[in-house]
């Protein structure tokens, strides 16, 4: 039985149900404001050094292999520690430690920066300082999603807190890249890295600022690390609606999101372009990210948001394929947006169910798994992306990442009338469905026929 800490409602008790005041309704928490504006700085520095990152590597080694290499370089950490990280997530103050991962991926950025910027960068050094952020990342982000539930403290706010962040995330996505292209056309990569560094002064401002209760998150004290680890990987593969958005994201993860790694290709040797049109296309990827997470940001309620998980995974899938085929830039920027809305839709939903149904003494577990689904297979992706690009070229390699995307979407849709059935008790449990007699729901409410 889950029992979530109750806590006060923010002051303004009278709170509108439709409107921008709604879409905003978590920004209502101080703390979440604080978190809200700093990363909002943060994040576009973090997307330009993304950008710049793929770039410079480009430009010194001209190789869709390297590409692929420096991507699996950042993100092994996640999958080889994200799990254990989870552990650790639920044992210490999250609080802290997100100080701290900050700060050492403020001294990352600044380290890059000061060797492109004295021309002494070489491709090693990109590669170790990528699996240094890859390693801080591990912690990170698990503590990153955990933390949230600290600071909206009304449980039904939830999903708009991580709609929000979605979209925090995707107009920086937007702005970033833009910035970066410009940047990088002006002056160089160095000085993308440089704002990157600066910019995390300002969310590690708004930790700094934050007001939270005494040691939320130690609260499963001093047992065993292994039988731990072992308790939140037996919860999550023996529960069906965990365990399939789980899998159906590190398949997408997997074989679909390395498509980032190999735009540079794209755009220069396809489309015919350069850091500009490099800049664009990923811009067009955040435009479509932006417009999901705004939609889900209206919504009102988790029901209904299972069904988007398959639709938006196969919708990135086609637009893959698509793009696979596209020589014309206006077609292709198009195709971007799709690209991005599926992709950040069935990910923001997957985070938010797995949010609203996680048991709160493995939330931090259960979303280091999430993170090593998201991050954690896209290392292994891109260096497969990497390999098959340099033998039968990026749009080929594209083409056979949508065919296997739509092909997980497929699997995830035909068990999703069972994961219904077992998500409902929670959700009468969390009054999510007040209109529960002797645990039966509306058949219509719930998209499942009465006798399931």
């Amino acid at each position: 039985m889950r029992s979530p800490k109750a806590t006060p409602a923010p002051p303004d008790t009278e709170r509108a149900t439709t409107g921008l005041a709604f879409m905003l309704r978590a920004l209502d928490y101080r703390n979440y404001r604080l978190f809200f504006a700093g990363q909002s700085v943060s994040l576009i520095g973090t997307w330009m050094t993304r950008i710049a990152t793929s770039w410079l590597v480009y430009r010194l080694t001209n190789s869709a292999l390297l590409l692929g290499v420096v991507g699996f370089a950042g993100q092994l950490p996640s999958f080889l520690l994200a799990p254990v990280a989870g552990v650790l997530v639920d044992r210490w103050n999250r609080h802290r430690l997100l100080v701290a991962t900050q700060a050492l991926a403020m001294a990352q950025s600044l380290a890059l920066a000061a060797l492109t910027l004295t021309g002494a960068v070489k491709i090693w050094h990109v590669i170790a300082l990528s699996a240094f952020q890859g390693v801080i990342n591990a912690f990170d982000m698990p503590a990153r999603q955990a933390f949230v539930v600290e600071m909206v403290e009304k449980r039904e706010d939830l999903s708009n807190a991580i709609a929000l962040n979605s979209s925090m995330v995707n107009a920086a996505r937007l702005l970033g890249p833009s910035l970066a292209g410009v940047i990088i056309a002006a002056v160089g990569e160095g000085w993308c890295f440089m704002l990157d560094g600066v910019s995390y002064l300002a969310v590690i401002a708004s930790l700094l600022l934050m007001k939270l209760p005494r040691a939320v998150a130690e609260h499963i004290g001093e047992e065993n690390l292994f039988r731990q680890f072992r308790e939140g990987l037996s919860y999550i593969v023996g529960f069906p609606p965990i365990r399939n958005m789980l899998l159906l994201l590190a398949l997408v993860s997997l074989v679909g999101m390395p498509y980032t790694v190999l735009m540079p290709l794209f755009a220069n040797e396809v489309l015919g372009g350069g850091p500009y049109t490099f800049g664009w296309l990923m811009a067009a990827s955040g435009v479509g990210a932006l417009m999901g997470a705004l939609f889900l940001a209206a919504r009102k309620t988790v029901l209904g948001l299972g069904k988007y998980i398959p639709t938006m995974a196969g919708a990135f899938g086609v637009g893959l394929i698509a793009f696979s085929f596209s020589r014309a830039l206006w077609l292709s920027l198009i195709l971007m947006v799709v690209i991005g809305l599926g992709f950040m839709v069935q990910m923001a939903v997957s985070n938010t169910l797995l949010q609203t149904i996680v048991e709160e003494n493995k939330r931090g577990r259960v979303m280091s798994f999430y993170t090593a689904a998201v991050m954690g297979t896209t290392p292994f992706g891109s260096l497969l992306a990497g390999v098959m690009a340099a033998r039968i070229g990026a749009p080929h390699t594209l083409l056979i990442s949508g065919i296997c995307c739509i092909a997980g979407a497929l699997w995830f849709a035909k068990t999703l009338p069972s994961l219904r059935r077992d998500v409902r008790p929670i959700y009468a449990e969390m009054g999510i469905l007040p209109q529960v007699a002797s645990g039966l729901q509306k058949s219509s409410e719930l998209n499942v026929p009465p006798e399931t």
